[in-house]
């Protein structure tokens, strides 16, 4: 089974609209062959000039075997209706961008159906579906990170971190920053994989060379987190320093993070748990966080630094906006495209 389900021409038409006069990104973004394999595809799009993969990973397995809501199965799609229908123009090289399809998990979501997390028979199950997924999306992102390819991944849980930090890890042959915009640490126990422990496990499989913590949130953190955080010399600025102390501005912390990230040689992975965010539609909906436009000011100035490898968003679950569904996906769409055009704007793709 292969880890990746390509998105073809045929089924693009469901996320953008034409229009005459006018061009969609949907209409001129880089689409793979779905005759050749995941490998040549990618030799590919490296040779015409590419440089970014879009990857989508709809699934919700690691927040409900975290004991969390469902949902982040559909922040993919969500953001494919908005992404695909911006406009394609002189600021934006659709070209340098890859619409490589999704991690095939679909498999697993429906072994996941009629297993609910209240209980820890139910719990084991959930988390050890979760662990099936993460080798395929190690299976899915080592190759476009070997080849020099930067991949933006979106959709699913923050479980998801943990095998994108051991492809970063294992594609570089070394340790690896990561900086997370996170409200929670994801730093709990190893009782089997979920989305609150992709970091730790990641600690403990000597993955990480400094990890750090933007916004986290004092009282959304369990003690054992916080004590295993101090003792694997991983560092924070909360949330309450920021905008209730206001010991620091947020472009303060932000710097904060920049100097602490200013390693030579050593690749950078992005993580934002779009739960940071105020009243994101999300697997845990916070109304105390950020401004999307704080957000992408952070993910803009992240993206800069030229070791940053990659950008993961994570959590984005639509079905969670308290005024319904569509709203959520509009909610969610419009979010996860700003996101992303900022990460694209600071590696220059225009």
């Amino acid at each position: 089974m292969s880890a990746i389900q390509f998105l073809t021409k045929a089924q693009l038409g469901a996320f953008f609209q034409s229009r005459d006069g006018e061009i969609r990104l949907g209409q001129t973004i880089y689409l793979c062959q779905p005759a050749l394999s995941l490998q040549q595809n990618l030799d590919t799009f490296l040779a015409a000039g590419g440089r970014y993969v879009l990857l989508g990973i709809p699934e919700d397995l690691g927040p409900r075997a975290n004991c969390g809501l469902a949902g982040a199965e559909q922040g993919w799609s969500a953001f494919l209706g908005k992404f695909l229908n911006l406009q394609s123009n002189e600021l934006l090289d659709a070209s340098k961008i890859m619409l490589l399809g999704e991690v095939a998990c679909a498999d697993l979501q429906q072994q996941s159906v009629s297993i609910t997390n209240n209980t820890p028979n139910a719990l084991e199950q959930l988390r050890a579906l979760c662990a099936q997924l993460d080798q395929r999306v190690l299976a899915a992102v080592q190759p476009i990170l070997a080849v020099g390819l930067i991949p933006i991944i979106i959709g699913g849980g923050h479980n998801n971190a943990l095998p994108l930090l051991q492809a970063l890890s294992h594609s570089k042959g070394q340790k690896i920053n990561c900086i997370n915009l996170d409200p929670h640490a994801d730093f709990r126990a190893l009782e089997g994989r979920h989305s609150g422990n992709g970091f730790s496990y990641a600690k403990a499989q000597g993955l990480l060379n400094h990890y750090l913590v933007l916004g986290l949130h004092q009282q959304k953190n369990n003690a054992a987190s916080l004590a295993a955080l101090q003792q694997a010399n991983a560092e924070y600025v909360s949330y309450q320093q920021i905008f209730v102390e206001q010991s620091l501005s947020w472009q303060q912390a932000i710097d904060w993070a920049l100097d602490k990230l200013l390693t030579a040689n050593i690749p950078l992975a992005l993580e934002l748990d779009t739960d940071c965010i105020t009243a994101m539609p999300a697997s845990a909906l916070n109304y105390s966080g950020i401004s999307v436009a704080e957000a992408e000011q952070a993910v803009y100035q992240l993206a800069k630094l030229p070791n940053t490898a990659y950008l993961h968003l994570a959590e984005a679950a639509p079905a969670q906006h308290p005024a319904g569904l569509a709203a959520g996906i509009n909610h969610c769409g419009q979010v996860l495209s700003q996101l992303v055009q900022a990460f694209l704007h600071a590696k220059g793709c225009h």
